[in-house]
Protein backbone atom coordinates (compact mmCIF):
# COMPACT_ATOMS: atom_id res chain seq x y z
CA UNK A 1 0.00 0.00 0.00
CA UNK A 2 1.45 3.50 -0.73
CA UNK A 3 -0.14 7.36 -1.12
CA UNK A 4 0.15 8.53 -4.54
CA UNK A 5 2.11 11.99 -4.46
CA UNK A 6 0.16 15.10 -4.97
CA UNK A 7 0.46 16.90 -8.09
CA UNK A 8 -1.23 17.16 -11.53
CA UNK A 9 -1.84 13.32 -12.94
CA UNK A 10 -4.39 12.03 -15.70
CA UNK A 11 -7.32 8.88 -14.90
CA UNK A 12 -7.76 6.63 -18.38
CA UNK A 13 -9.73 3.96 -18.96
CA UNK A 14 -10.36 1.43 -21.89
CA UNK A 15 -14.05 1.07 -23.45
CA UNK A 16 -14.76 -1.57 -25.79
CA UNK A 17 -17.50 -0.73 -28.04
CA UNK A 18 -18.14 -3.79 -29.86
CA UNK A 19 -16.81 -2.62 -32.95
CA UNK A 20 -14.35 -0.44 -31.22
CA UNK A 21 -12.38 0.54 -28.54
CA UNK A 22 -12.54 4.21 -27.02
CA UNK A 23 -9.84 5.64 -24.25
CA UNK A 24 -11.67 7.65 -21.88
CA UNK A 25 -9.46 10.18 -20.36
CA UNK A 26 -9.83 12.53 -17.46
CA UNK A 27 -7.01 15.35 -16.40
CA UNK A 28 -7.27 15.68 -12.37
CA UNK A 29 -5.12 17.22 -9.23
CA UNK A 30 -3.93 14.64 -6.54
CA UNK A 31 -4.68 16.07 -3.47
CA UNK A 32 -4.13 14.74 0.30
CA UNK A 33 -6.95 12.81 1.41
CA UNK A 34 -9.00 14.74 4.59
CA UNK A 35 -8.00 11.83 6.96
CA UNK A 36 -5.68 9.10 6.68
CA UNK A 37 -6.80 5.94 5.25
CA UNK A 38 -5.33 3.29 7.09
CA UNK A 39 -7.83 0.36 5.98
CA UNK A 40 -7.73 1.12 2.30
CA UNK A 41 -5.74 -2.12 1.35
CA UNK A 42 -4.63 -0.67 -2.35
CA UNK A 43 -2.78 2.43 -3.83
CA UNK A 44 -4.36 5.50 -2.19
CA UNK A 45 -5.13 8.76 -4.45
CA UNK A 46 -7.63 11.53 -3.83
CA UNK A 47 -8.21 13.76 -6.57
CA UNK A 48 -9.80 16.41 -7.94
CA UNK A 49 -11.28 16.14 -11.33
CA UNK A 50 -11.23 18.97 -14.13
CA UNK A 51 -13.44 21.00 -14.83
CA UNK A 52 -15.15 20.18 -11.76
CA UNK A 53 -16.77 16.56 -10.06
CA UNK A 54 -20.41 17.15 -11.65
CA UNK A 55 -18.59 18.35 -15.49
CA UNK A 56 -16.78 14.96 -15.35
CA UNK A 57 -18.46 12.98 -13.92
CA UNK A 58 -20.91 13.79 -16.89
CA UNK A 59 -18.87 13.45 -19.53
CA UNK A 60 -17.31 10.50 -18.48
CA UNK A 61 -21.02 9.04 -18.12
CA UNK A 62 -22.01 10.46 -21.73
CA UNK A 63 -18.68 8.82 -23.18
CA UNK A 64 -19.25 5.32 -21.73
CA UNK A 65 -16.35 5.57 -19.20
CA UNK A 66 -15.27 2.51 -17.08
CA UNK A 67 -15.05 2.37 -13.74
CA UNK A 68 -12.01 0.15 -13.79
CA UNK A 69 -9.62 3.17 -14.66
CA UNK A 70 -5.46 4.01 -14.35
CA UNK A 71 -4.29 6.84 -12.91
CA UNK A 72 -0.80 8.06 -13.60
CA UNK A 73 1.47 10.87 -13.31
CA UNK A 74 4.20 10.00 -15.42
CA UNK A 75 2.52 10.79 -18.49
CA UNK A 76 0.03 13.43 -19.51
CA UNK A 77 -2.96 13.54 -21.87
CA UNK A 78 -0.38 14.40 -24.98
CA UNK A 79 1.86 11.34 -24.61
CA UNK A 80 -1.67 9.66 -24.08
CA UNK A 81 -2.99 11.43 -27.08
CA UNK A 82 0.04 10.42 -29.20
CA UNK A 83 0.06 6.48 -28.20
CA UNK A 84 -4.47 6.59 -29.22
CA UNK A 85 -3.29 7.65 -32.59
CA UNK A 86 -0.40 5.09 -32.64
CA UNK A 87 -2.79 2.49 -32.05
CA UNK A 88 -5.84 4.03 -34.39
CA UNK A 89 -7.80 4.67 -31.29
CA UNK A 90 -10.35 7.17 -30.18
CA UNK A 91 -9.50 8.74 -26.79
CA UNK A 92 -11.85 11.48 -25.48
CA UNK A 93 -10.37 14.19 -22.76
CA UNK A 94 -12.15 15.65 -20.14
CA UNK A 95 -10.18 18.65 -19.03
CA UNK A 96 -10.59 22.23 -17.65
CA UNK A 97 -12.24 23.28 -20.95
CA UNK A 98 -14.74 20.33 -21.18
CA UNK A 99 -18.28 21.81 -21.99
CA UNK A 100 -20.64 18.65 -21.83
CA UNK A 101 -22.94 20.31 -24.37
CA UNK A 102 -19.61 20.42 -26.72
CA UNK A 103 -18.29 17.01 -25.21
CA UNK A 104 -21.34 15.25 -26.14
CA UNK A 105 -21.36 16.82 -29.94
CA UNK A 106 -17.80 15.48 -29.76
CA UNK A 107 -19.07 11.84 -29.31
CA UNK A 108 -21.56 12.16 -32.03
CA UNK A 109 -18.89 13.13 -34.33
CA UNK A 110 -16.44 10.65 -33.52
CA UNK A 111 -18.68 8.14 -33.86
CA UNK A 112 -19.92 9.43 -37.79
CA UNK A 113 -15.62 9.74 -38.47
CA UNK A 114 -14.89 6.09 -36.98
CA UNK A 115 -17.80 4.71 -38.91
CA UNK A 116 -17.04 6.54 -42.74
CA UNK A 117 -13.63 5.87 -41.79
CA UNK A 118 -14.06 1.74 -41.89
CA UNK A 119 -15.04 2.59 -45.83
CA UNK A 120 -18.12 1.09 -47.62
Amino acid sequence: MFDAATGPAVVIGLVDLGDRFRFVANEVEVVPPDEPLPSLPVARAVWRPSPSLAESAESWLTAGGPHHTVLTQAVGAEALRDFAHMLNTELLVIDKNTDGADFGDRIRWNQAYYRLAQGF
